[in-house]
């Protein structure tokens, strides 16, 4: 088996007289495959693109820890401002640039505006986007500001986040254009412009044919190359206004890579496993390189429903959710993974959101499962659709296949390598290609239509019962996560949401090696 790096990026502390390979260095393994860094399309939020695209196109708010959202004043600092309207205006640091030498202009961020708030056009998921009432940017301009519609914005910290403003200038030469022509065309509707600029801006940072011309990081990274099994290998992005990361070079792998092949090389020392007791790996091997620590993440396993074809109805999505038994898929999960999750019933907020107390009594009435109520649905087929292969989720199917046949309710697997929420949208037929999206979701930006202020539990119970009766999607479990850490690695702080463990990666130290990492 070859683990060598290929590809025709500049990295050059990776090439000498002789290739050196991608275990040569530090090596992290998500739980996810690297199919794209643009997190702000369905297929990224599909495959968990923030997961490597956090540390290259780093978000306005920097998730910490803890929950907290810490201002990345790096690239951008914002003041909100409160009236009839929630405003935020925004100050792009001077000094921000990407890696190529471009400025950071407002454009980045009403590209991205544009493309969040038109899913049809650009194939996007960012449900807040869709609370944006007006966006102003002048081209070129290092200050914008952002203004919600009414009674919206109260997760405004969550806008541009990691891995979602791309840039704008490399996407614009992509389409022919220059970066404030694009800007203009953006306004103005200039469909021969902006399709050109949709097709760039949703396939361009593909990972399968790496195009270092519009692959420009505004992080503390950059992509070098991308090797033989799918890793993506990171050295310093030297056009980073912020602290330089500690490690000069950084490989990043995919879930599919061959993890004992890669460890017996001496490349992997993080690991984002899927369970808490890997095939390849023993914990009690007195050469266990490895500790690993088991969470309950904080992101919610979820059942996304389409509103088209047998779910199109409010009475068929309320059938369906009577036959959903949220405790046997949890079971399922944490039977799966090694680590038990509970189940979940919230819509508004983080599982373990202190506030979910205030809303046990709304939730109560939507639980459990009811044959009676599920058999309105009965002899109809109900096709649930995953980012796969996952036997996770896989287990997490079957599951929900046993609760829904003495109902009469056929539940059929269709996962696939490229199933996205844009499949939910119905096609020509009127049909969506499936009617159920299996995946994991942070409830605090998953909802455009949300008005409920973060602290009020009456303006959250109601937005709860409202979420229960429209049933635009269905909370089902919280998400195991298990890391595995090198015992030398300093400064990994394990985090759940959405840019995983990897949040802080540039800040990483391991002991001096031969790979020219300090």
């Amino acid at each position: 088996m070859s683990l060598a790096a290929c590809g025709d990026g500049g990295g050059g502390n990776i090439a000498g007289p002789e290739e050196s390979k991608s275990t040569d260095f530090f090596g992290y393994q998500v739980n996810a495959e690297l199919e794209t860094t643009n997190a702000a399309t369905a297929f990224g939020a599909a495959n968990q693109a923030q997961l490597l695209a956090g540390r290259l196109y780093p978000s306005a708010y920097v998730p910490g820890p803890s929950g907290q959202m810490i201002p990345n004043t790096d690239l951008v600092e914002a003041v909100e401002h409160t009236g009839d309207s929630r405003k935020v205006v925004y100050t792009i640091n001077p000094e921000a640039a990407y890696s190529d030498g471009e400025k950071i202009t407002c454009d980045d961020f009403y590209l991205s505006y544009k493309a969040g708030s038109d899913a049809a056009r650009f194939g996007s998921h960012v449900p807040l986007m869709e609370q944006v009432e007006t966006f102003r940017c002048a081209p070129g301009a290092k200050k914008f500001s952002v203004s919600f519609k009414k009674d919206m914005g109260q997760r405004w910290r969550h806008l541009f986040g990691p891995g979602t403003v791309m840039p704008a200038h490399a996407i614009a030469d992509k389409a022919g254009v220059e970066k404030r022509e694009l800007t203009e065309a953006l306004k103005n509707d200039n469909a021969a412009v902006v399709d050109k600029a949709a097709k760039a801006w949703r396939y361009g940072f593909h990972l399968d044919d790496f195009d270092p011309a519009i692959q420009v990081s505004s992080g503390p990274f950059k992509i070098d190359k991308v090797g033989e099994q799918g890793e993506v290998v990171l050295v310093t992005n030297d056009s980073y206004y912020g602290d330089k990361p500690t490690l000069k070079t950084l490989v990043v792998w995919p879930k599919s890579a061959d993890s004992a092949a890669i460890q017996q090389e001496q490349g992997l020392q993080i690991l984002d496993a899927d369970k808490k007791e890997p095939e390849w790996w023993d914990r009690n091997a007195p050469d266990n390189p490895f500790t690993s620590e088991s969470l309950v993440g904080e992101l919610t396993d979820t059942l996304v429903l389409s509103d088209a074809g047998t779910l199109g109805q409010q009475w068929a999505r309320q059938a369906f959710n009577a036959c959903v038994d949220q405790k046997g898929l949890a079971a399922a999960s944490s039977k799966y993974s090694g680590v038990k999750v509970p189940p979940v019933y919230y819509h508004v907020i983080r599982h373990a959101d202190p506030m979910h107390h205030q809303l046990d009594s709304t939730v109560k009435e939507f639980k459990g499962v009811d044959k009676a109520a599920a058999a309105g649905l009965s002899g109809n087929e109900i096709k649930v659709g995953y980012v796969g292969p996952d036997d996770r989720k896989k287990a997490m199917v079957e599951s929900l296949q046993r609760s829904c046949e003495p109902a009469g309710i056929t539940i059929k697997d269709v996962s696939s390598e490229s199933t996205t929420q844009l499949d939910l949208q119905p096609g020509a037929d009127g049909n969506p290609a499936i009617d159920v999206f299996l995946g994991e979701v942070d409830p605090l930006t998953e909802h455009s239509d949300l008005t409920a202020e973060e602290f009020n539990a009456k303006d959250l119970a109601a937005a709860e019962k409202q979420m229960w009766e429209d049933l635009k999607s269905i909370p089902v479990a919280a998400e195991p996560r298990v890391f595995l850490m090198d015992r030398n690695v300093r400064n990994v702080v394990p985090y759940t949401g959405l840019s995983g463990i990897g949040w802080n990666m540039d800040r990483w130290e391991y002991p001096e090696d031969d790979s020219g990492n300090d």
